[in-house]
Parts: C-alpha cells; sequence; structure tokens
C-alpha cells in the first residue's frame, strides 16, 4: 500500500495496545498469534516500542518486547539488527510488507516472526491512518496545494469562508453535545445503566420528540458537562479513554463520596483505581510504594463496594512521547479538582450566573476562564507519575490555554444549548456574540499552516476563524478536496 511509509507510528501503536484487529492475528509464516498482554509502552527515547510483552506464538507463550514499524523494511532501515536494545524483541509488527517477509533478525542472528498488520485490521482504521499521514505530510511541509498554486487568494472571500466554516464547526459541537443529552434522558426514561448493559438506541428514540420536561434533571447536565470536560482534557491522545471513565465513574457513583474535605482524596482513589492506573501494593516492596500510593489502595478497599461499573486497564493510556504535563495522571487529578466544583461547589450555577450578570464580553471571558484554570496542589504536585518525584514543581493541572480550549470546546456550546432547552434565546445569543470575539492565547500547526497559506494570519487569534481553519483543513485540505471548497474553486478555476 502506497502512501504508508511515513505513517505516524503512533497510531500503529494504538492499534497494537488495543487490539483493534478484525481477523486473528496470524505470523508471515502462518503460526497463530493470541496477545495475552500487548505490553507496555517504552517511554524513553530510545528502545522497542513495547516492553513486558506476553504473547502467544503457535504453541508457546513469549515474555518479551514488540517493536512496531511502518514499513517491514525499516527494521534495518532504523538499524534495530545491529542494536542490542532489540534482543528481546519476540514479535516485530509492519504495516506494510511488500514482498510477505516471515521473519526480521537481532543482531545475535535470532529469527524474530512479523506480522504485516494491513491484513489484520479494517477499511474504517486504514481510511483514519490515511487521513492522519496526510496531515502529517501537509503538516511537515507547511504547504497547501492552493497556497503553492501562484495565484492571489481573495482576502475577503477566504476570510468569509473561513468564518462561516467556524460557525459550523460550533453548531457541530453543540449538536454532538446534545445528541449525548438526549441519550442520556433517553437511558434515565429506560432505567438502563451504561456500560454494563449494553444497548442500542431503539427507533422510538430515534423518532423522539424530546421537550425541555425530557431535561430538567440535574445530574443529566453535570455528566454531560463531566464527560466533555474529561474528554477535553484527554487532549487528542487520550480523550476516548478519558470519556469512556466519566462514563463508568459517572455522576451517580461520585456523589455518594463525601461532600466535605475528603471528596478529593477519595474521588482521587476511584478514578486513578478505576482507570487502571495505581500500582499493585501488593505486589510492590514497601519501599518503592508512597503513603499516597497506599492510601488510594486502603481508601479503594471501601469504595469499590458501590462500584459496579467498568475498570480499565494501564495499556488503555498514552504516555509515550506525551509531554509530562499532559500525561493522564495530571489530567485525571486536574478533573478531580473540576469534580469537587461540579458536585459540591454549584459550578454550573456559578457560571449560569457569571454569564447573566456580566455584560461585557472580554470581563465574561476572563471570569469563565479562571474557573477552569486550575492550580496544582497535594501528591501530583510534585509527580508526574506514580512513586517517582519530578525534578521539579508542577504548578497547574490546568493552564490558562487549557481552560481556552475548554471554553471553546465545551463550556460555550454547552451553555448555548442549556439556554436554548429552556427558552432562554438571549443568553444563548449573547454567548454565542462572545464567542465570535473570543481571542485565543494559543495555536496549533493545522491553524498555523491554514492562516499562513491563505493570508489570514492577521485574524488567526480570533478563535471562530481558527476553528474554520481547522474545519477546512480536515474536511477539505487533508481529503484534496479543493473543488469543493470556495476558497479552491477560485484558486484552480473550479
Amino acid at each position: 500500500m502506497t502512501g504508508f511509509e511515513k505513517i505516524v507510528e503512533e497510531s500503529l501503536y494504538d492499534i497494537w495496545a488495543k487490539k483493534e484487529f478484525k481477523n486473528p492475528l496470524v505470523t508471515n509464516s502462518y503460526d497463530e498469534i493470541e496477545v495475552l498482554h500487548p505490553g507496555e509502552i517504552n517511554s524513553e527515547t530510545s528502545g522497542p516500542d513495547f516492553t513486558n510483552a506476553k504473547i502467544r506464538i503457535g504453541n508457546l507463550v513469549y515474555i518479551g518486547d514488540v517493536e512496531i514499524d511502518g514499513d517491514i523494511k525499516d527494521w534495518k532501515t532504523h538499524g534495530h539488527n545491529i542494536n542490542a536494545r532489540y534482543n528481546k524483541v519476540v514479535l516485530h509488527i509492519a504495516l506494510n510488507n511488500k514482498f510477505n517477509h516471515a521473519y526480521v533478525y537481532n543482531r545475535e542472528g535470532r529469527k524474530i516472526p512479523s506480522v504485516t498488520l494491513r491484513k489484520n485490521i479494517s477499511g474504517d482504521i486504514l481510511r483514519r491512518l490515511r487521513l492522519e499521514n496526510a496531515e502529517q505530510k501537509q503538516n511537515k511541509n507547511g504547504r497547501l496545494k492552493c497556497g503553492g498554486a501562484g495565484v492571489p487568494i481573495d482576502f475577503a472571500t477566504a476570510e468569509n469562508y473561513v468564518k462561516q466554516l467556524g460557525a459550523q464547526r460550533f453548531n457541530k459541537k453543540i449538536n454532538r453535545i446534545f445528541d449525548r443529552l438526549k441519550e442520556l434522558s433517553f437511558l434515565r426514561e429506560m432505567n438502563i445503566k451504561e456500560p454494563i448493559i449494553k444497548y442500542e438506541l431503539t427507533p422510538e428514540f430515534r423518532n423522539k420528540k424530546f421537550s425541555a420536561d425530557d431535561f430538567k434533571g440535574r445530574e443529566l447536565w453535570r455528566q454531560t458537562l463531566y464527560e466533555f470536560i474529561f474528554e477535553a482534557l484527554g487532549y487528542s491522545h487520550n480523550k476516548a479513554i478519558m470519556r469512556k471513565l466519566a462514563r463508568a465513574a459517572d455522576v451517580e457513583f461520585l456523589s455518594k463520596l463525601p461532600k466535605d474535605g475528603s471528596f478529593v482524596p477519595l474521588a482521587e482513589s476511584a478514578l486513578f483505581n478505576i482507570a487502571g492506573l495505581t500500582p499493585d501494593v501488593r505486589a510492590l516492596p514497601a519501599s518503592e510504594t508512597s503513603d499516597y500510593t497506599k492510601q488510594l489502595a486502603k481508601d479503594w478497599l471501601e469504595i469499590r463496594e458501590f462500584y459496579d461499573g467498568e475498570k480499565f486497564d494501564e495499556t488503555d493510556w498514552k504516555f509515550f512521547r506525551l509531554r509530562p504535563q499532559n500525561f493522564p495522571t495530571i489530567r485525571i487529578a486536574g478533573g478531580v479538582r473540576f469534580l469537587d466544583e461540579l458536585l459540591n461547589k454549584k459550578l454550573i450555577s456559578i457560571m449560569i450566573k457569571k454569564i447573566t450578570e456580566i455584560r461585557k464580553p472580554d470581563i465574561l471571558i476572563n471570569s469563565l476562564r479562571t474557573l477552569f484554570i486550575v492550580k496544582a496542589s497535594g501528591y501530583w504536585h510534585s509527580h508526574y507519575i506514580f512513586d517517582k518525584e519530578s525534578e521539579s514543581y508542577i504548578n497547574y493541572f490546568v493552564g490558562a490555554s487549557r481552560a481556552d480550549e475548554i471554553l471553546i470546546n465545551v463550556i460555550f456550546p454547552f451553555f448555548v444549548l442549556y439556554f436554548d432547552v429552556f427558552g432562554k434565546s438571549n443568553l444563548s445569543k449573547k454567548l454565542i456574540e462572545t464567542y465570535s470575539i473570543f481571542k485565543q492565547r494559543s495555536d496549533n500547526r493545522i491553524e498555523r499552516t491554514v492562516a499562513e497559506n491563505l493570508g489570514l494570519k492577521e485574524i488567526a487569534k480570533r478563535t471562530i476563524y481558527a476553528q474554520g481553519m481547522i474545519e477546512l483543513y480536515r474536511n477539505f485540505c487533508a481529503k484534496e478536496r479543493c473543488l469543493e471548497c470556495i476558497i479552491g474553486k477560485n484558486v484552480f478555476g473550479g
């Protein structure tokens, strides 16, 4: 398969760790494979991608390392065949293997079975890889087709179109939140608990005409906000598993914890244990286990008696190649502080009061932003991972830039929906107007690429334009749908 030689390998790591295979795995020499444990992602700068994997190959069970490459030839190109760090590799995974080679060889000359991944993943995953690969290539060269065509791009046309796409993207966020809110209302009405009981939304649900009365339950709004905040805290690498965690350890469960000063440590115990991130204190020497970790384990013994939801595993989380500030441990610690405000300190009511009473948009933005900047405290003030003190202190669990992203992606669409549902159109309009002048503190590579190519750098900090640039890039540029784009039509004469 052409075009995948330089694939983003992190995407392949996720497929392996989550076992997203459409068929049972078979080596290229036709030995059956059972992944008993995919291993632990290697956080070092060199060495195999996964360590301590447990894999049955044929009739034998192997414990060792796993290396994942975009193409089988990368094994030699990257020098793994002469690097002693790769001597413990027991299985090699390659997305592409043109000549179906059955083995690679380590420095000692030992054969290592190889698996061709593309034979074993679905068309949806392949399409996702193509899109990510296209984004990587365009981000790398920093050039869009229309930007390199040598034809002047009309600023007014580009500005209006990008703003229009920004409004569309905002509406998509509202609709996505509304879809989840309706689903939660339906589950409550049917008395279905997720995720233990698997369910399908019936035609009655899809055809149901919802009214404001269906959304009067406070818990519906708190659960919805909780899920979307946690998804935002997970950023791109851990947003799906953060959302699953919020659905499993839901508001109903967390509301059973004390509302006094013990809520934060007990909620940390609950979420870290449900997430599968806490070390097993029974299997570790006391000298290697902090008092904090021991206390989490002790608290969990009591909490788990009234928890009947799903539990996750450490392999569900991504740490590899993340900045420590973005580690899921730090994000969960910050999320617990947010939960304390949401469940015990009337966070939603406080935001409604601010939106209602503060007239100046810039003051309203700053006032809302401060609610989501979370200063570091407690154990995680000096740790990124369990039982290993960090070299420097962590100042914020959630800083100003991440707070901005929460406002943009969650708070504004959430409350526009809230006010619309309950007939307060004046307040929803006020929020939309405030959103339209919002200036974000940071940007990303996609926004910079589009702004530079279309000559829109002077408006790129305005969120509605920045969001439009993301929408333009992902739906048109990365998919090469140039002649379906108003800007592309003008440039290429479509």
